[in-house]
């Protein structure tokens, strides 16, 4: 029997399709790159979204510092003087002269209007006549009428003592012949007592005291004032400043008629000068005589000067819901007017080393339990606090928290007490300047 015999098997190398090329090496390790970089990713994208909740988001908050802190009030008003004083004409007369404007600066003394003075200078010079003429009428007295009173008054002296002579000659040595020889030695006697008594009365009269005197001292008297007062009147025709001060009012020009009780102008006095400011009541707790301010013109606003209050208004203006408050310029700066539109920030209180937060992360700031929330240990903590003034922008803390903390925003609303959070701190809160109100101020 015949058996077929199999070819032996010879191992060949199958041939490859024509069209499948042989895998280069580098293509593997850029498959492995791309897996790799796929995890990667993946991985930093896990750690990017799973981290914020693990660890909570990042919050940018304020570090509580320690800083001087200002409380100001801030008010518009007005410059005023404490009084003005109205300058007006004492007599009728017509303006000749006026020397001034408004807004000029005088000095006591300087001529502010003249008026005609023709008619008050006649009366004065005739007053001055007539004070002469009295004058005169008095030394006369003294120097003619008493000493010739004086010689008549010797005259009669001497005519009494003859007389008086005669008379007793005749009666001690042989008698009167008779009764009319008596009689007129008798009357000779008589008449010069008589003469004496009115000699002497006439000196009496025409002495320093006497009524003669008086008459003419008193005539002296009248003419003088009379003088005086023409002097006066004509003085008055001549308006002068009573004191130094700014005119703020001329009402008066050359040619026009004046009458007593007008007022032709107002004089500001130099000196104490006020600014005068209405506060809003809320704020009046705030004040304090003796306050501290600094002020500035509208006109001038990059000037400054300083004020003290001086005044508080013990009423509350009902329409206005605000209480007056003056200020006095203890050294006013020369361009200040009055009327003037004036700036003011009052300082009404200063801590020299404050524990400062920012007002705006201050939860229920206006109530009687404010908060707020603070960073500690990677969560908020929600944190009562006790509060001093309040300053614009900033708030003092007297109790709850220290230096170093840091306040969570109020504006991070999603942030709340227990919340895992992650604190990063910004620039140190700034304490309110004076130029801060706490409040607007009417």
């Amino acid at each position: 029997m015949t058996h077929a015999v199999a070819p032996e098997a010879v191992d060949t190398p199958a041939p490859k399709p024509a069209d499948t090329p042989a895998p280069k090496p580098s293509s593997h390790r850029r498959r492995r790159w791309l897996v790799a970089g796929a995890v990667l990713l993946l991985l930093a994208l896990g750690w990017f979204v799973g981290r914020p909740m693990l660890l909570g988001p990042v919050v940018i908050g304020t570090a509580v510092v320690r800083q001087t802190l200002i409380q100001t009030l801030v008010a518009n008003g007005h410059i005023e003087t404490p009084f003005r004083v109205s300058v007006g004409s004492q007599t009728t007369g017509v303006v000749a002269r006026v020397p001034v404007k408004e807004g000029q600066r005088v000095r006591a003394g300087d001529t502010l209007l003249v008026l005609d003075v023709e008619e008050s200078l006649a009366l004065a010079q005739q007053a001055e006549a007539q004070l002469a003429q009295a004058d005169a009428a008095a030394r006369r007295v003294r120097e003619v009428t008493l000493p010739d009173a004086m010689q008549t008054l010797a005259e009669a002296e001497a005519t009494l003592r003859i007389a008086q002579q005669t008379y007793d000659r005749n009666l001690t040595a042989s008698g009167f012949d008779s009764r009319a020889a008596l009689d007129t030695v008798q009357r000779g006697l008589d008449i010069a007592r008589a003469q004496v008594r009115a000699a002497t009365l006439q000196v009496s009269a025409n002495r320093a005291d006497g009524s003669e005197a008086a008459v003419a001292e008193s005539q002296a008297r009248a003419a003088r004032a009379t003088r005086d007062a023409a002097r006066s009147r004509l003085r008055f025709r001549t308006l002068l400043a009573p004191r130094d001060g700014v005119l703020i009012l001329r009402a008066v020009e050359v040619g026009d008629v004046v009458q007593p009780g007008t007022e032709l102008m107002v004089l500001s006095p130099t000196g104490d000068i006020d600014i005068v400011v209405q506060i809003d009541e809320k704020n009046y707790g705030l004040l304090a005589l003796g306050q501290s301010a600094v002020a500035s013109a509208d006109a001038f606003a990059r000037e400054t000067f300083a004020a003290r209050v001086s005044f508080i208004n013990p009423g509350i203006d009902l329409l206005r819901a605000a209480v007056e408050v003056r200020l006095r310029v203890p050294t006013p700066p020369a361009y200040l007017r009055p009327d003037m539109t004036i700036s003011v920030e009052i300082e009404t209180a200063r801590r020299a080393s404050a524990l400062i937060v920012p007002a705006a992360d201050v939860h229920d700031l206006a109530t009687a339990a404010p908060w707020v929330l603070v960073a500690r240990s990677g969560r908020a903590r929600r944190q009562a606090i006790r509060v001093g003034i309040v300053s614009g922008g900033s708030v003092e803390v007297l109790d709850g928290v220290d230096v170093g903390d840091v306040i969570v925003p109020v504006s991070d609303a999603g942030i709340t007490d227990g919340a895992r959070l992650r604190a990063r701190t910004a620039a140190p809160v700034t304490p309110a300047s004076p130029a801060t109100p706490v409040s607007p101020a009417t």
